[in-house]
This record gives structure tokens, sequence and C-alpha cells, in this order.
């Protein structure tokens, strides 16, 4: 007898503890791959590149974050075959414990004065790992906590994973800003750096015991019991998904871009051109962190009510229209300025980061959605953010001057707007049906 698709009808208490796994989780990730970023824009050319010149050590140290963007398509690839095959669940425990153990190693690794060239090397290796989890991790976290959610409110729910991010970013630049500025300059370089790294143990064991607890989605159980999963989900994806594949990867381009000026360009940025202090950039961050998670549950639930793709094109046209005002404020040094530049900032990139894991499991089928979101995903992370903050360095030195960063901006804004006119959506009831496998 053929079993019924499943129904949104768990237990509340048991949906809130996917939530909650998937938020704790991302958080965790993403706190560990955002201290990376801040480290890079801080402290790695002086320690791992020291013997390449001021300026190239720091192209190469923001380089070792674009290159961990190049091991993501393969994360979301192994990750989404694997959650596609066993279920989403057990690719949550596993990207986690990668993501903990490759962080705990940056701490303890030895500088390029203790080892030579074989500093920098394992400092890539390391990296590569982190981003073979981050490529994986994500459409998990967003799966489990769209497949759990009650009807209608797929959007809301879908902001757990998300706003994981944002709240990761808080907590790598709170770290940060406190161990920098309890710490002498010669300290930090020497020893201070390694904190946030190692503290990175106890939140890895939160992490692990929240999602050992969780249930496994009952989508994928449905699909495990109709025994209608596939055994080659991303050749079925580029065979007979190619368009919601490419608006999948446009949709997350102008966001990643720009959230990754936010999360590692700025503090460089306002340190070494515009002569802040450290802990001065480190506190705007986090204020445009606060401001995009809570944009982020706005818009989500709004989605659930307007569609995915209206918030979408709302945000997308703000982050395009603020492009050149946002360096234009920020080159004042003006703190109250700088607050204003990083505030809007943070509204569009929560309009087009909320809607994102409701959207991407309504534009997949649900027997090949976790390979389907995570390389969409994974490939949209590295066509935008994976450079972004070398890219922005280049075209500043090369041209002298930032606003060359706002026309990269508008030019990435540009892409993600045509993905979100080419976006299809139904109705609220066929979005629901789609995501449930009805």
């Amino acid at each position: 007898m053929t079993q019924s698709p499943p129904t949104s009808t768990e237990d509340p208490a048991a949906v809130r503890r996917v939530a909650l796994a998937s938020l704790v989780g991302t958080t965790v990730e993403w706190y560990d791959f955002f201290i990376y970023a801040s480290a890079a824009g801080l402290v790695f050319s002086q320690l791992f590149f020291t013997a390449l010149d001021p300026a190239t050590a720091l192209l190469a140290s923001f380089a070792t974050i674009g290159v961990s963007f190049v091991a993501r398509p393969l994360g979301g690839v192994i990750a989404g075959h694997l959650g596609d095959r066993l279920g989403r669940k057990r690719m949550l425990v596993a990207t986690l414990l990668i993501m903990g153990l490759s962080t705990v190693g940056v701490g303890l690794l030895p500088t390029y004065a203790s080892i030579g060239v074989a500093a920098p090397i394992l400092l890539l290796v390391l990296r590569l790992l982190q981003g073979l989890s981050a490529g994986g991790e994500w459409g998990g976290a967003a799966l489990m906590a769209v497949e759990h959610a009650p009807p209608g409110r797929r959007g809301f729910f879908g902001t757990y994973p998300q706003v994981g991010v944002p709240i990761g970013l808080i907590l790598a630049n709170l770290v940060f800003l406190v161990v920098s500025t309890s710490t002498t300059k010669e300290q930090f370089l020497s020893w201070g750096w390694r904190i946030p790294f190692l503290l990175s143990v106890v939140l890895i064991g939160v992490g692990l015991f929240v999602r050992a607890r969780v249930d496994e989605s009952p989508v994928f159980a449905h699909l495990r019991a109709q025994r209608a999963r596939r055994s080659a989900p991303m050749l079925t994806v580029l065979r007979d998904q190619p368009r919601a594949l490419l608006v999948a990867i446009g949709l997350f381009i102008a966001n990643n871009m720009i959230g990754y000026l936010l999360i590692a360009f700025i503090t460089s940025y306002g340190t070494r051109v515009l002569g802040l202090p450290s802990s001065t950039m480190l506190a705007v961050g986090i204020v445009g962190a606060v401001v995009w998670g809570v944009a982020i549950v706005w818009s989500g639930a709004w989605s659930d009510r307007v569609g995915r793709r209206r918030v979408y094109l709302v945000g997308t046209i703000a982050l395009l229209v603020w492009s050149f005002p946002f360096f234009l404020l920020l080159d004042t040094a003006s703190l109250p300025l700088m607050l204003l530049a990083v505030v809007v900032l943070g509204v569009g990139l929560g309009l087009t980061y909320g809607p994102q894991a409701a959207a991407y499991a309504e534009l997949f089928p649900a027997d090949v959605r976790y390979s389907g979101a995570s390389f969409a995903y994974a490939i949209g992370a590295v066509l935008g953010g994976g450079f972004a903050p070398l890219i922005a360095q280049a075209l500043i030195g090369a041209t002298g001057t930032s606003l060359s960063v706002s026309v990269y901006m508008v030019v990435v804004c540009l892409i993600t707007l045509a993905a979100v006119l080419a976006m299809r959506e139904g109705t609220a009831a066929e979005r629901e049906a789609f995501v449930v496998g009805t």
C-alpha cells in the first residue's frame, strides 16, 4: 500500500527543536568560517605570508578566503548526494564536525617564522576543509528547517539557518573585539588571535549535542519509505533542472558578494585605508550584522505572505541603489555615517537572504533537493563572495578609489536581478505542495 505524503502535523515542540538545531549548528559553522575571514584581514598576512611585501601579503591572505570557495561545490555535491541518499540529519552532524576540527587546527597552526613555507600550505589545507564543510552544511540545515515547518510558515522557519550567519558573524567579531582590546598588539599577533579559533571547541560540543537530538526530515522519511531516492541526484539536477539551478545560483550572487564586503573586507579597509582602530570597525560590523539578522527574520515571514520573488526583488533593488552611497558614507570615517552605511546595507542583505531556504526548497523536487540546493548555494558563493575581498582590494589598488568597488557591487546586483526576474513562483498552495512532495 502506498503511503501518503508527509503532512505538517508534527508536535510543535519537535518543530522548534529542529529549528533550534538548524540555528545553533549554522551559527557554529559560520562563527568558525567568519573568524577565519576576520583573521585573514587582521593578522594572517603578518604571520603566514611574511616572505611577501605587505600589499602582496594582504592579497595572499584574502586569497585564502577565496580558496575555500573552490572546495564548496565539491562539498555541496558530496553532502548533497549523501543527504539525498542517506538523510539530512547525518550530514548536519558530519559537516559540523569537519568545520570544527579544521577551525581548531588553524588555532594550533605554527606560523611561517616557525616552520617556513609549510605554514601557509597547511593553512590552505585547513581552509579547504572549511570550504568542503560549508558547501554541504547549509543545504542540510535549510531543508531540515523548511521540511519540518508548518503549512504557510516555511519562509519564516527557513530563516532559522539563515539568521545563524549574522549571529555567527556577531560572535566572531565580539570575540575578536574582546581579545584585541584586552591584549597588546604584540600579544595579539603572538597568541591572542588563536583564542577565537580554540574557543570553537565549546561551540562544536553544543552544536553536536543539539543536532544529534533532532528527528529526520519527514519529507526524506517519506522518500525512504517509498524507495524514491535517486542513485545519482546531482546528475538528475543537471539533466532535468537546469533552469532552476541557474536561477538559484543567480539569486545568491549579489547577496554573497556584498555580504562578504561586510564580513571580511570593511574591517581591513577601515583600519588600513581609513586609519581607524580595528575595534571601531569590528563594532561597525557587529551593528551591520544585527540589522542583517533582524531583516532576515522579518523578510522570511513577509515572503510567506507576498511570495519569495517579491521580497527578493525589493532587496536586490535596495542593494543596487545603495552600492554608491555605501562607500561614500564609509569613506567619511565618521562613525554615525558608517553606521548608517551598514544599517541600510544590512536591510538589503536580509531581504535577499531571509527567503532563500524556502525559495531553494521550492525550486527543486524533494528527491534531488539537497543536491540542487547545496550545489546552487556553493556555486553562487564561488561566483559571488568567494574572491570578493580580494577583488575589492585589487580594484582599490588599481583605481585608487572605493567607488570602483561600488561599480563591482552594481554588476553583481544586475546579475541577481536577472535571476529574480526569471524566477517562477506558484501560489502559496502550490509552493506548499511542492515542498512536501505531494
